[in-house]
């Protein structure tokens, strides 16, 4: 049973037009269309988009289907043919690459369905949600917080070799001390540590307990210059 899935319900890809029946053109058709409101479904999963990209998107399966089935089930001249369509709409619209992906989606549908492989259309397109699913519910490509510099203004006579870590290690993911200077005839230390904190908006909590620690003296916290990072 499973081995059918895998088959067409044309029987044969050789002269496919004669081979498909009013019966099985809108069977195909059907599972175009929903297999295609599915893609779409994907594509605007936690995705900003607008609805005309979207329609087209989830119509895209049955135009697909359709340029397959006039080709005569010549994979070679249906690709051909939806990718100089393709090409035409990014180059004068410019796309991400989700947008790009989810067309090549949608395309993949359809050259399956039109060739009568329902079940495998069905399978490849359950695989697909399922692992963009996973994907964008986990910090799978999550880009890295940017990396700050931390400057901290300490008395002369305090002992700053480990009296910060404690602090750092709890809001940062990485820390590393890469400066001490005077300041202020000598009577001041300034520390800076290159950062990357854990997560965004743990700024100012951070800051008030570093305070406490180095006499409520002056403390700065900015972005690193593009090209300064250590860590």
């Amino acid at each position: 049973m499973f081995d059918s899935t895998f088959s067409s319900v044309f029987g044969t890809a050789e002269s496919l037009v004669g081979a498909v029946s009013a019966a099985d053109f809108l069977l195909c058709c059907a599972f175009s269309v929903v297999l295609g409101a599915v893609c779409a479904g994907v594509y605007m999963f936690r995705h900003s988009y607008s609805k005309n990209f979207v329609v087209t998107l989830a119509l895209l399966p049955l135009i697909v289907q359709m340029v397959i089935t006039l080709v005569n089930g010549n994979l070679g001249a249906g690709i051909a043919v939806m990718g100089v369509f393709n090409l035409v709409r990014f180059r004068s619209i410019p796309g991400s690459a989700k947008d790009i992906g989810s067309v090549f989606l949608a395309m993949a549908v359809g050259l399956a369905t039109g060739m009568g492989f329902l079940g495998l259309a069905c399978v490849f397109t359950v695989v697909v949600a399922v692992v963009n699913l996973l994907f964008v519910l986990t910090p799978f490509g999550k880009p890295r917080e940017p990396g700050k510099t931390l400057r901290i203004t300490i008395p002369e006579d305090l002992e700053y070799d480990g009296v910060f870590d404690e602090v750092l290690n709890r809001y940062a993911a990485e820390s590393e001390l890469t400066e001490v200077t005077t300041t202020n005839m000598g009577s001041l230390f300034q520390l800076t540590y290159q950062l990357r904190l854990r997560e965004r908006g743990l700024e100012k909590a951070m800051i008030d307990e570093l305070r406490c620690l180095n006499g409520n003296l002056k403390i700065s916290l900015g972005m690193t210059p593009q090209g300064r990072e250590t860590l």
